[in-house]
């Protein structure tokens, strides 16, 4: 890829069919200004309905790539669609929100026989993904919510959403989509959890603090359970150890960002006073993938292709176990596209270190998600 955006953009788009796309989702990497990207989108798409996200890295046709700028075209044949911004995002109104949301999907004129999902793309530093997703499923009733947190690398510091042809900041996007192919959702992490426990007792929830754990300082209880210093904590560390959240028969990761100066943690999902959190285990990862990806329609056909929001701290231990070839392997062969994000959303609930995504067949016979 071309390390000039409008170049990049130019040639993404030279591979995409000349007309008849109702929209394309556009996954930028680290390595391109957002606003470059949106300048070259509006020369070479200029009539393409275009939405997206700076990324955590890049799930193209041929695996995971970190330098990749992706564009995922829908055809108008087999797809409709209607969106909204939502912005600023912080603060934000759970009612408000499940209000838009339904108006957006009330005044989208329905097709007979033809099923509807959405997406959602929201600012992954904002900490309003929670709400958020909340707010969509409150709104949008019985259609189906899948999404990711935009990222930037392994930065952390500012991530970018696509929306009306410019790159937002402290914003969300929702795109109610309809389809005459049938889809069908996929889930899922690779731990299982164990028998020790960590009790929130001190947390700033708005900012997604925890100071104390079991009543002591967060990072040293943290690190005393998982057999670690205070100081060989990492990103790396943690997407290895994480812990997790029990709702209902789930299990949800909690995934820890950084520790602080004060020895506090900071969170990438919701997190509150009294909260109990267990210490997960993890299974083999690539072996996980494959089965969970093995998805089928109702006559045993692959699917055309998945789109997936896989957390970047699962990258990151993929790639920190030298796994990334075996992975992408894995994503090329169940026919993967999308990005890394730095949180996924589905099922009105936030979560990390999981993959979610939506299969599409091109059977006549509906699935049920």
């Amino acid at each position: 890829m071309s390390a000039d955006a409008d170049s990049a953009v130019a040639e993404a788009a030279s591979q995409l069919p000349q007309q008849g796309i109702c929209f394309v989702l556009v996954f930028v990497p680290e390595t391109l200004d957002p606003d470059a990207v949106a300048s070259g989108l509006g020369k070479h798409l200029p009539q393409t309905l275009a939405f997206g996200c700076s990324t955590g890295g890049q799930i193209t046709p041929d695996g995971y790539a970190d330098n990749a700028l992706l564009l995922v075209a829908f055809p108008r044949e087999h797809f409709r669609c209607s969106s909204m911004l939502m912005a600023p995002l912080k603060p934000l109104s759970i009612e408000d929100t499940a209000i838009a949301a339904k108006t957006l999907a009330h005044r989208f004129q329905t097709t007979a026989g033809w099923r509807r999902f959405a997406i959602t793309i929201a600012d992954g530093l904002s900490k309003q993904e929670d709400t958020l997703i909340a707010a969509l499923e409150a709104g949008l009733g019985e259609i189906p919510v899948f999404g990711g947190s935009a990222g930037n690398g392994l930065s952390f510091d500012v991530t970018h959403v696509l929306h009306g042809g410019q790159f937002h900041q402290n914003a969300a996007l929702l795109i109610i989509v309809e389809t005459d192919l049938l889809f069908q959702g996929v889930e899922f992490d690779h731990f299982a959890p164990t028998d020790r426990q960590l009790v929130v007792t001190e947390a700033r929830p708005e900012d997604r603090i925890v100071s104390e754990i079991n009543g002591a300082v967060a990072a040293e209880e943290y690190a005393r359970l998982i057999g670690y210093e205070v100081a060989d904590l990492s990103p790396r560390v943690f997407a290895e150890n994480p812990v997790l959240v029990r709702n209902l028969d789930n299990w949800h990761v909690r995934a820890i960002q950084e520790v602080l100066d004060d020895g506090a943690l900071t969170f990438l999902s919701a997190i509150e006073n009294g909260l109990v959190l267990t210490l997960g285990q993890g299974q083999d990862i690539i072996a996980t993938m494959d089965s969970a990806l093995d998805v089928a329609g109702p006559r045993g056909e692959v699917p055309h292709f998945v789109l997936g929001f896989d957390c970047v701290l699962r990258r990151l231990e993929i790639e920190q176990k030298q796994l990334g070839t075996e992975a992408s392997a894995v994503l090329r062969n169940r026919r993967v596209l999308g990005f890394n994000t730095y949180g996924e959303q589905h099922g009105g609930v936030h979560v990390n270190q999981t993959f979610v995504g939506i299969a599409f067949f091109s059977s006549g016979h509906r699935i049920d998600l």
